[in-house]
């Protein structure tokens, strides 16, 4: 029951449930487990009171707690979204690893059927270019950029694309509020957030961690229609976001360059995957964008899953 005796059933207490679920995980359930729960049941609220059971003399502390943080983000200006809400992108909240929460600077509805472009961040001039030339097609189609605001093709990326008046969607591994490092990116942050979306999954003012890096790599590939990879070492963030975009059943575009240069990215390109693109050109890229938008098309969709 919620203060006055009134239950609790508003979005902010549905949030607040949410967020007590996922940091204090009752019976063992990890916050994973737990998320993909709610966004079954579409009842954070009542799975918190099956798992925790119902406090019969009001509000529990774990909630009030709670309730009180999604309050603080309100009274700070913080834009945000919880999976349950109308406003979380429906592609993102499809894949089994979607953030619970998601803060944004921008507009956040923007971040529609983009695609991500990824590499290396001490990548050559010419793979810079690349990428941008790869985004100038993007934003040239209307499909949002999304890339990782990390230095090299991610810059490359976003530059490009706000250049040719496209939709850039940033997803940072801090929090929206926490200090860009390094200092170098704040101004191109400012950029993507005043011409489309700057996105975190994380709190607030959380600072970069190593295992932030790799979360991020999955909320942009689940966010996205497709992953395109211009250039990557062995062992890296693209690499692992090629995986994720696997997992998460998002097609992957190579270029020549990874397929050439990586032992991984070889074995993706091998023939026996059709939804990995080698890409050696922008009319490669161009022609599995059309095949890719087709497949994800609303009409080919409902062929494939009639209504009923």
């Amino acid at each position: 029951m919620a203060e006055g005796g009134q239950p609790m059933n508003s979005a902010r207490d549905q949030q607040a449930a949410l967020l007590a679920l996922t940091i204090h995980k009752p019976r063992g359930r990890s916050a994973r487990e737990l998320v993909n729960e709610v966004v079954w049941s579409g009842d954070a609220i009542g799975l918190w009171n099956e798992l925790r059971g119902v406090d019969l003399f009001g509000v529990s502390d774990e909630l009030r707690a709670a309730r009180q943080e999604v309050d603080g983000w309100i009274s700070a200006g913080y834009q945000f979204v919880s999976i349950l809400d109308a406003g979380y992108p429906g592609h993102l909240r499809g894949v089994y690893d979607a953030p619970p929460f998601l803060f944004y600077r921008g507009d956040l509805s923007r971040a529609t059927d983009g695609v991500s472009i990824v590499g290396s961040r001490d990548a050559s001039p010419q793979a810079c270019q690349r990428a941008a030339r790869i985004a100038e097609l993007l934003a040239q189609r209307g499909l949002p950029v999304i890339s990782g605001l990390a230095r090299g093709i991610d810059s490359a990326a976003h530059e490009a694309t706000i250049d040719a008046r496209g939709v850039p969607v940033g997803v940072i591994a801090t929090g929206i509020a926490a200090p860009y490092t390094p200092a170098a990116s704040r101004p191109l942050h400012e950029r993507v957030a005043k011409t489309g979306v700057l996105v975190s999954q994380f709190m607030p003012t959380a600072p970069a961690q190593k295992h932030t890096f790799l979360m991020r790599n999955a909320t942009m590939s689940g966010l996205g229609l497709a992953t395109i990879v211009v250039e990557a070492g062995e062992h890296s963030g693209a690499r692992a976001q090629a995986r994720m975009a696997m997992e998460h059943g998002r097609p992957v575009l190579l270029t020549d360059s990874v397929i050439a240069n990586t032992q991984w990215g070889r074995e993706l390109a091998d023939g026996r995957r059709s939804n990995v693109y080698p890409v050696a050109g922008l009319q490669d890229v161009s022609n599995a964008l059309d095949r890719i938008v087709w497949m994800t098309s609303d009409d080919v969709l409902a062929q494939v899953i009639p209504a009923g």
